[in-house]
């Protein structure tokens, strides 16, 4: 990877560091994987928000994140993830272990993973008692370990706790170990790992846009877009699916923020030329806040009927600030008689049709926007499950009708999903109905 290994001292904001970090100074930090240690991450008992931090941190100056490794408090497991990322990238920032306590082995990972021995240092020993001292608590004979670090390697200054950091090179990959714990990992990347990241790759460049799309499933629009979600291009064009919705980032990388936006611009434009109406925001936009502000723009109001949902489509809509301005009211009927009483639903037309129905549906959206006196409502009732299915009527079956001053567009859906999934698609769904008709 590197053309050169140029052996020298370099300073790296008061940390001093010695290898082929010139190369690196010079612009060549292209990617960069990140190993998280700690049984308690992978048992699921403390959800890993250190990856998630320096990735979108990293992402700010234009350093792309090619991998994550998560592993156990195990000397072993630590040495083969540090393999498996200094394949992966040029630099390599690691997360935990480096507590006082049996079960932090970072250091020793890092020592045996580099081919040498722990240190003590005496400087590191003598902050660490003083900082017990400005606390006014003894200093156990255990936090001295956090002053030994492999031979030969420095340390990332550590303000806000007793665990210093390491940084370390081996051929020509740069190695960083910071705590685990969230406050001062977030605040020594900040204050010592990402200026210099930021220094060694001056003019490299990364734009991220993202597309909210709702309509069609994950490889629906994937078939759609075609070679667009290669892994060999740049931009490159990434999905994921959630509730119903699919959003395709794109991430542009260059040598100049520049062109690294027009990249992404031009692939924006690409993919909504084929996908049209499916694209419904960007960013982190909802269904609920597109829909509120067209309810706003057009000065329309909206009403609420939901059955298998239970509110939760009200939620969706009033979880956006300001939506006062275009939601007069919702009901929940769940039951037949409150479909009757309240939304004026006839009898008859149940008992005929049955409570889950195309016809309920738009009796739900037409009593409540009577009712309401608004422009807009919808309707939903459905089979949320896991009981109440037959065999003409499966479970996650779900009617839709949004009636538009009148106008009823209903839709049948089947969502085969548990009890949740379905309300959430459910309600979703009646959202981007919404937002489509009044489009037209």
């Amino acid at each position: 990877m590197f053309a050169r290994r140029v052996v020298h001292k370099v300073t790296l904001g008061g940390f001093q560091v010695h290898g082929a970090f010139g190369d690196l100074m010079v612009g060549r930090v292209k990617q960069v994987s990140i190993v998280s240690i700690g049984n308690e991450v992978l048992s699921g008992h403390t959800v890993d928000t250190n990856a998630a931090h320096i990735e979108r941190q990293l992402r700010l100056i234009g350093v792309p994140t090619v991998s994550s490794h998560t592993v156990a408090d195990l000397q072993p497991a630590i040495v083969r993830a540090l393999k498996l990322a200094a394949e992966d990238a040029d630099i390599v920032i690691v997360t935990g272990g480096l507590g006082p306590t049996d079960d932090d082995l970072t250091r020793e990972g890092f020592a045996e993973f580099l081919g040498v021995e722990l240190e003590l240092r005496e400087d590191l020993l003598v902050r660490i008692r003083e900082m017990f001292q400005r606390r006014g608590v003894p200093m156990v004979r255990k936090n001295a370990s956090q002053a030994r670090v492999p031979k030969g390697t420095d340390v990332v200054p550590n303000e806000w706790g007793t665990a210093p950091g390491i940084v370390a090179e081996k051929d020509g990959k740069v190695f960083f170990a910071l705590p685990g714990v969230p406050r001062e990992m977030e605040r020594m990347l900040a204050a010592s790992v990402l200026p210099r990241l930021q220094a060694w790759a001056p003019s490299q460049a990364m734009a991220v846009r993202k597309l909210r799309c709702c309509g069609a499933g994950e490889s629906t629009i994937a078939e759609m877009i075609g070679d667009a979600m290669r892994r060999d291009r740049n931009p490159l064009v990434n999905c994921t699916a959630h509730s119903g919705v699919i959003t395709l980032e794109i991430v542009a990388t260059t040598d100049a923020a520049g062109e690294a936006e027009r990249l992404a611009e031009r692939q924006e434009t690409a993919l909504r030329e084929i996908l049209g109406p499916l694209v419904y925001g960007v960013g982190e936009e909802t269904l609920a806040e597109v829909v509120g502000r067209q309810l706003q723009r057009l000065g329309k109001t909206l009403a609420l009927a939901e059955s298998c949902t239970g509110g939760l489509l009200a939620k969706l809509v009033t979880d956006v600030p300001g939506a006062s301005r275009y939601f007069t009211r919702g009901w929940v009927t769940y039951s037949n008689d409150a479909k009757t009483e309240e939304l004026g639903v006839p009898p008859e037309l149940i008992a005929r049709h049955g409570a889950v129905s195309e016809q309920v549906a738009e009796a739900m959206a037409r009593g409540a926007r009577a009712r309401a006196g608004a422009d807009y409502a919808i309707g939903i009732t459905g089979i949320a499950g896991p009981d109440g299915a037959t065999d003409q009527k499966p479970l996650g079956l779900v009617f839709i009708c949004a009636d538009f001053e009148g106008q009823a567009r209903t839709r049948r859906e089947v969502f085969p999903w548990e009890r949740g999934y379905v309300r959430l698609h459910a309600a979703q769904t009646a959202l981007d109905i919404l937002r489509r008709g009044m489009d037209r």
